[in-house]
């Protein structure tokens, strides 16, 4: 695997949208998004979780990672969805890049069809036009990723998502992103304990970054390579953090992933 995997993501997510720009016009995403009657209100329900003093959990669906390879054979993304809900998780977060994780937009129109739970599109965003795309197909939140773009095309995208009375989770891996995350008021900042660009975890990472973002108004969330409840656990009570953001662990242990017993 190469060391420059986001460089890769990136060059190939950007010749995917110039191509869907050109048999996609604006009109026809706003006439689905105005049709779209799913919206839930993603930061609200992680808020409201936060005054209440519960644990949230974001958990994570999809089919493969460039670090673990594919992780469900028979992936069906509403499937994992409808457990995830009778799990009590707080939202979901359905990967929809379709070269490096193998998914989909259309999972999450499938999944809002029959899954009241606010959910995340997580993907590479890198044009404005894949805000308004994601918010035609269901989605009630966006993840702008700081290492993959300019701060200029962070504040666009972002601007972008807040016209759509979408929500923005803001992801940083470095104490010098964390600090420039700081200044998109209204979005929830998300610590990736993953190196995507070594693919690398570790779990301090949340602890080293905490110090810098403890401040910020909306939800923090740490994200990437929680295992199990201890950890969780232990995470919450060396923070204020409360929300995390879970995949690969949940997703092969769909049953019994101790997680699950503190929802």
């Amino acid at each position: 695997m190469s060391k420059n995997i986001l460089e890769q993501i990136i060059k190939k997510k950007i010749e995917k949208i110039d191509l869907l720009k050109q048999s996609l016009d604006v009109k026809t995403l706003d006439e689905l998004i105005n049709k779209n009657k799913t919206f839930i209100n993603f930061k609200d329900k992680i808020e409201n979780r936060i005054k209440k003093k519960q644990i949230s959990v974001i958990a994570e669906i999809k089919k493969a990672s460039p670090s673990a390879g594919v992780i469900i054979n028979n992936y069906n993304p509403v499937e994992i969805a409808q457990i995830y809900f009778n799990k009590n998780v707080t939202c979901l977060s359905v990967l929809t890049e379709e070269d490096f994780f193998l998914g989909n937009l259309i999972h999450i129109s499938k999944i809002k069809e029959k899954i009241k739970l606010p959910v995340l599109c997580k993907d590479f965003f890198i044009d404005k036009f894949q805000v308004r795309l994601a918010r035609s197909y269901g989605a009630d939140a966006i993840l702008i990723i700081l290492a993959a773009i300019s701060d200029d095309l962070a504040y666009e995208l972002y601007e972008e998502a807040l016209k759509y009375n979408m929500s923005v989770i803001v992801e940083v891996h470095t104490i010098e992103e964390a600090e420039k995350a700081l200044s998109f008021k209204e979005a929830l900042i998300g610590i990736n304990n993953r190196n995507l660009k070594t693919l690398k975890t570790d779990i301090n990472t949340t602890y080293d970054i905490y110090k810098t973002v403890k401040n910020h108004k909306r939800p923090l969330i740490s994200e990437s390579g929680i295992q199990n409840k201890d950890q969780l656990i232990e995470l919450n009570n060396k923070t204020s953090i409360s929300t995390f953001l879970i995949g690969e662990s949940l997703l092969k242990d769909l049953d019994k992933n101790s997680i699950f017993s503190i929802l």
